[in-house]
């Protein structure tokens, strides 16, 4: 047993939270966290810190849905977590946000890597991406936990607590669905990234997902004609039809942050579209 480990036994005897419902909770109800690579590093990284049975407990609040809510911005992370008392529990997680003048850098390293971009606008992480912000000096994960300022409201005098614990572990899996969520904490958003990598512009719908414009039509010259209009259609919005691609403004809009649902957000968004088109009368 470590010494984190009985510091905890001794001052901090394990309770039990209250049951919430709606809560954020965790696909992963046994065994690892993330199935991705760049989510399992975030998760070894915060589990080699050695911060003892707290990790523990934080997992299994994170599989209960003790977590209530999660914020993610530029530099800093807030939740809300049900403890044992009535009131949840605020926490705040802040991680050193990169200068502008190092995401510049990184930027010019991507592009010089097509592979780098390609996989980036597929939504995935490089493999070999971490060797690209060390090429700056600058670190992707933390490294130790003096990277990470973190705060919670309990009365534990330990930090990280198991309330914070809970929220590293979902952060976690939300990478898996969002690795630029993880760009995010460190000051740069999706949008700000494909802008330096010179994507944004670039990037253009599908044409299965422009929408249909209408030309505008002439006024007619005949002056009867314009005061009697023509004869009103039987469906004033015209034929109608399945689209090519189920959902595909959600798709573009991305993932739902911390999804609560039991399937995938897009994958269930795809079949609210598909039963909603079946209804449309051809």
């Amino acid at each position: 047993m470590s010494r984190w480990d009985q510091y905890d036994r001794w001052n901090f005897p394990e309770s039990r939270p209250i049951a919430v419902k709606g809560g954020i909770k965790a696909g992963s109800q046994r065994g690892d966290f993330g199935k991705s690579w760049w989510a399992k590093r975030w998760i070894a990284t915060l589990e080699s810190f050695n911060i003892g049975a707290r990790l523990q407990r934080g997992r299994s609040y994170a599989r209960q849905g003790q977590v209530l809510s999660i914020e993610v911005e530029k530099g800093c992370v807030s939740a809300t977590v049900q403890g044992s008392r009535p009131k949840p529990y605020a926490i705040s997680i802040a991680v050193k946000a990169l200068p502008e003048a190092a995401w510049k850098k990184v930027a010019k390293q991507l592009t010089s890597q097509a592979l780098y971009v390609a996989k980036l606008l597929g939504g995935e992480m490089p493999q070999d991406i971490e060797a690209v912000f060390q090429s700056v000096s600058v670190p992707l994960f933390p490294e130790t936990l003096r990277d990470l300022t973190t705060r919670c409201s309990c009365p534990d005098d330990s930090n990280p607590c198991k309330h914070i614990a809970a929220v590293y572990y979902l952060l976690g899996e939300e990478f898996d669905r969002d690795p630029f969520l993880l760009f995010k904490m460190r000051g740069l958003d999706r949008r700000e990234l494909f802008d330096l990598l010179g994507t944004g512009a670039k990037k253009q719908p599908a044409a299965e997902e422009v929408e249909h414009v209408v030309e505008a039509q002439p006024l007619p010259m005949d002056l009867a004609a314009f005061w009697e209009g023509k004869p009103i259609p039987e469906s004033p919005v015209g034929a109608m039809e399945a689209p090519a691609i189920a959902a595909a403004l959600p798709k573009r809009l991305g993932n739902f942050p911390f999804w609560r649902g039991e399937s995938p957000f897009i994958e269930t968004m795809e079949e609210i579209y598909r039963l909603a088109s079946a209804k449309v009368p051809s």
